[in-house]
């Protein structure tokens, strides 16, 4: 719910801007959603007795520096409509936006093995070759029995697992014989 939210707010924010407002807009929210990991600080603004001025002052003061119009009478409208428990989806709606922007995306690749970074590198490589972005790969040890790659951004999902490679070479050479 909160996704829907916070794109249709995305879109208004973004519009008409370009790659570098929107790298600003993404890190200004991205440093607020941080702010909402702090129990505290939850409490304080979900809390009903305080005044939407206070809410709208705390969050004023934390982008003051960036200064920006576009910025201040965003989080005056979040506050205003009482939508401000959606900044971390916003933060994470604008990270995604940006990434589709500049075609830059994150992946992991999951295994029981240990996979080097020269692999790593080469299976980021053909793959954003065939998507036409550059996708960023890291590893992460797992307990699959194969590799599996995920990049969840474009909505890649490849597998390879060594049971299912077996029973099909098996199943194979029962067809042959």
């Amino acid at each position: 719910m909160e996704e829907l939210i916070a794109k249709r707010y995305i879109k208004a924010l973004i519009d008409g801007s370009d790659v570098a407002e929107v790298e600003k807009l993404t890190t200004v929210f991205s440093t607020l959603a941080d702010a909402f990991k702090e129990e505290q600080f939850v409490k304080i603004i979900e809390n009903p007795y305080v005044a939407n001025e206070e809410k709208s002052k705390i969050f004023l003061d934390a982008v003051k520096g960036v200064k920006s119009d576009k910025i201040n009478n965003f989080i005056k409208l979040l506050v205003a409509k009482r939508r401000l428990s959606v900044i971390p989806a916003i933060a994470q709606e604008m990270q995604n936006n940006l990434s589709n922007m500049k075609k830059t995306y994150q992946g992991v690749v999951r295994s029981n093995m240990t996979i080097d970074k020269k692999t790593l590198k080469e299976l980021s490589t053909g793959l954003g070759k065939k998507f036409d972005s550059k996708i960023d790969l890291v590893f992460q040890k797992d307990d699959f029995d194969g590799i599996k790659v995920d990049v969840d951004d474009l909505g890649i999902e490849i597998n390879f697992s060594k049971s299912r490679i077996n029973a099909q070479m098996i199943e194979h050479i029962i067809k042959a014989i």
